[in-house]
């Protein structure tokens, strides 16, 4: 998981092809446009004019005012809150800055997990000599912490649902890989083994306050990849 989004095409690909899909409205009103990212396309533009094409500019399209809250990740697909004014933006915001949110992620990881639930409880910082690339580090890094159980297992793999209680740069990538289990189609922490098509990482579910006058609203999004129970 994340909430920041990766700032160019990552390690071991070297073009940026994003699909050419119709933006997946999954709430909009007067205040916000919520959408469903697809795998492979960035959340804001890049600083390369190749990199130009992103969800922002294609949802700016359809909404001139809007403005990105969050991001995603390149390769993760799922819920991405865009703002229609700045009073949203501001109370949206804070949501995120406060962690008075609640978010949840489906992941197919590589192995059988053989425990049901568990804690990852690990600091993160950037490895700067391997940039995008982030590692735990228990001297200098930032807490970082993700609840995670099993949704289910397969021959080779296993589903896990999971809680990210902080939102550090490719949190659940690299919690998951410190723990012996990293994402299936992660082209930055997984082995050859673990390749997919895609990166099975998918922010499913989201719970936010609302701008205008604070009730609770959950969104969902379906989990665009199949695993095999």
């Amino acid at each position: 998981m994340n909430s920041q989004a990766d700032p160019a095409p990552i390690i071991g690909d070297p073009s940026y092809n994003p699909p050419d899909t119709p933006l997946v409205i999954l709430h909009e009103d007067e205040h916000m446009l919520i959408l469903d990212k697809p795998a492979g396309l960035l959340s804001q533009a890049g600083m390369r004019p190749e990199l130009a094409d992103c969800l922002e500019a294609r949802a700016r399209d359809y909404c001139p005012t809007v403005t990105l809250v969050h991001r995603l990740d390149r390769d993760t697909s799922g819920i991405l809150i865009f703002a229609k004014t700045r009073a949203a933006h501001r109370h949206l915001g804070l949501q995120f800055e406060r962690r008075h949110l609640k978010k949840r992620y489906i992941a197919d990881v590589w192995g059988i997990v053989p425990d049901e639930a568990g804690t990852i409880d690990a600091p993160m910082r950037s490895d700067w000599p391997n940039r995008p690339m982030q590692k735990i580090c228990h001297e200098s890094g930032k807490p970082a912490k993700t609840d995670w159980r099993v949704v289910s297992r397969g021959v080779e793999t296993t589903r896990l649902d999971l809680d990210p209680l902080t939102g550090r740069t490719h949190q659940l990538r690299v919690h998951l890989r410190s723990i012996g289990y990293p994402i299936l189609g992660d082209v930055l922490y997984a082995p050859p083994e673990a390749k997919a098509a895609r990166m099975h990482l998918h922010a499913t579910e989201m719970t936010i306050r609302h701008p205008e006058g604070g009730a609770f609203l959950t969104i969902k999004a379906p989990c665009p990849f199949y695993h095999a129970g």
